[in-house]
């Protein structure tokens, strides 16, 4: 029974991890057309959002740790958004 439990099928995680893939991949011809990618994308609508906001705040917003964050806005300021 523990074993079943175990089972990838079983897991509520997996669904939702496929589920999100999914939502990222319809997105992605939206975005391939604006140079963005769906990281980039949700960083933006935030800093949208938020005129003014630091990084820990944007990193909590997304979800996001700084070691994820800050590759995501160093490609953002090079590409001058």
């Amino acid at each position: 029974m523990e074993e079943e439990i175990l089972k990838l099928k079983n897991q509520l995680c997996f669904p939702l991890y496929a589920c999100a893939k999914e939502v990222v991949k319809k997105y992605k011809p939206f975005l391939d057309a604006i140079d963005l990618t769906y990281t980039q994308y949700i960083t933006m609508m935030v800093m949208w959002e938020h005129k003014e906001i630091n990084v820990k705040s944007l990193g909590e917003y997304l979800y996001l740790d700084s070691g994820t964050l800050t590759p995501v806005l160093k490609k953002l300021a090079s590409k001058k958004l």
